[in-house]
């Protein structure tokens, strides 16, 4: 345990929680906030304590914010951090805000968000509009949990590597039986956006956590390639180390209700949106808040190798 880690954790010990409530979900990540009601309003001390019950359970939910439209969203999300613009390459709606809409595509493949880019962001604030009525949840997993039971050996090994992300992808390759005869035009449109320009960064396999030292596994469906490895052998590392990320231990699944919140550290977490609901209409609005730059754990900063990401958000302090 580094001495960062150490000294978080005692800290966090000691002062426990006194504005807000904060109720586990599973043993290794997420928990339920309580004595939240979201707007620009908060106390300096309930913020505060929402920031480390963030980086402490990685995944925060809140429930009954009913109330809270798009500006209501923009302004909580302000007190925790600098929000982004809604995308580095696909259009959103005003302040910041992102609409993820099933009818324009479904991210049901294991990422952490943003990951092409130099400055990854360091947390989402996603908001419920409209949901299913059935299904539609969305899984989180715990990188650093993973990463703090790895084998050593594949710790040592990890530790060392580092990978090309890219937002330019194989989407053929995801394609679902029902879209063989042709893909909807809404989505081939959104998937040409996102892509129309390309960004490349190459990141440490694993990250140290800006707040509490914790080592996290950089990994997701962003990644290209490992570097310096043939294709072959670098598929089955990031299999190996990727499969490891998302075992059900590391992980926790939220079923969303209206009114529902979800807040998580982008630097700690992937996460999956479980496309189990046909054709029924869902669509939550995220808003983004600008992270550091990642460093090995050496200390050396990822670099961006096509694309400039400053036009989408600053660098953390």
């Amino acid at each position: 345990m580094t001495t960062q880690l150490r000294a978080y954790r005692e800290t966090a010990a000691v002062t426990g929680y006194r504005s807000i409530t904060v109720d586990r979900v599973s043993a290794n990540i997420g928990a339920v906030l309580g004595g939240v009601r979201i707007d620009g309003d908060l106390d300096a001390a309930t913020v505060s304590e929402i920031r480390r019950a963030l980086v402490e359970h990685k995944v925060v939910f809140l429930r009954g914010q009913q109330h809270a439209d798009d500006a209501a969203q923009r302004a909580f999300a302000s007190l925790l951090g600098t929000p982004t613009l809604p995308h580095p390459t696909v259009t959103g709606a005003d302040n910041s805000v992102l609409p993820i809409d099933a009818a324009e595509g479904k991210a049901n493949s294991w990422h952490t968000d943003v990951t092409f880019v130099d400055r990854i962001p360091s947390a989402s604030v996603l908001r419920a509009v409209t949901l299913p009525p059935y299904g539609g949840t969305t899984t989180w997993a715990n990188t650093a949990h993973a990463y703090a039971t790895l084998n050593p050996a594949l710790q040592a090994l990890a530790d060392r590597l580092w990978a090309v992300h890219s937002n330019l992808y194989d989407y053929a390759a995801e394609r679902t039986e029902k879209a063989i005869g042709g893909i909807d035009v809404k989505e081939e449109a959104y998937r040409a956006e996102f892509g129309h320009i390309e960004y490349e960064t190459e990141h440490p396999v694993v990250r140290v956590h800006p707040v509490t030292g914790e080592r996290s596994l950089l990994l997701g469906h962003f990644v290209r390639r490992i570097v310096g490895l043939s294709t072959r052998d670098s598929q089955d590392i990031f299999n190996l180390l990727q499969r490891h990320v998302i075992r059900l231990e590391h992980t926790v699944q939220w079923s969303w209700r209206d009114g529902d919140i979800a807040i998580w550290d982008n630097r700690a977490t992937q996460h999956y949106a479980i496309a189990d609901y046909d054709d029924q209409p869902r669509r939550l609005h995220r808003i983004t808040l600008a992270g550091d730059i990642p460093v090995s754990v050496d200390g050396t900063p990822s670099r961006p190798l096509k694309g400039d990401a400053s036009h989408f958000s600053p660098i953390a302090a």
